[in-house]
């Protein structure tokens, strides 16, 4: 998860999975630069760091290993993503939490106050909903792990629906 300079193309590539389109971008390195639950790249793309924005997005039909962690994950290897390299920019305080975020383990929630003081700012709750809102590579850096102390969900860009069928397919 640091600084380089942007790649001018990125490919891209969108597999089907139980909750929908899963789209995710790549650096020439193959590394993750952005993904989710959405069949439009360019959603994803806008979400990319401008220090890292890539200029021209091209299609594929596979990004490899990203696109078998996609898959594997969504028929049950919960752990198929971890191994999965991602390039996110931002400040100190966004890149910790999100490295913080990829050690979450499936079917292990934490709340927000929780992942604020594993981030090392136990009183900065709001920073840590921000570290999940501002994340560009959802499933990949697992945001969706995250809940409010009452034990509802809070928020997920794509949809409360998906965030609770994955944190159900992590428990089962």
């Amino acid at each position: 998860m640091s600084s380089e300079t942007p790649t001018v193309t990125a490919d891209y590539a969108t597999v089907a999975t139980p909750v929908g389109p899963f789209t995710a971008i790549v650096d020439a390195d193959g590394v993750v630069l952005a993904s989710g639950w959405t069949a439009d790249p360019e959603e994803l793309r806008a979400l990319i760091h401008p220090g890292i924005r890539p200029a021209a997005l091209r299609g594929r039909d596979t990004l490899g290993a990203v696109t078998r962690a996609v898959t594997d994950y969504h028929a049950g290897d919960l752990t198929t993503i971890d191994g999965i390299a991602v390039r996110q920019v931002s400040g100190p305080f966004l890149t910790h939490a999100w490295e913080i975020l990829r050690k979450v383990p499936a079917g292990a929630p934490v709340t927000y106050t929780d992942f604020a003081a594993a981030s090392g700012r136990p009183a900065a709750t709001r920073a840590a909903a921000n570290a999940c809102a501002r994340n560009a590579a959802a499933l990949f850096v697992p945001c969706h792990r995250v809940i409010r102390t009452d034990g509802s969900l809070g928020g997920f860009r794509y949809g409360l629906p998906i965030k609770r069928w994955l944190l159900d397919h992590e428990s089962a």
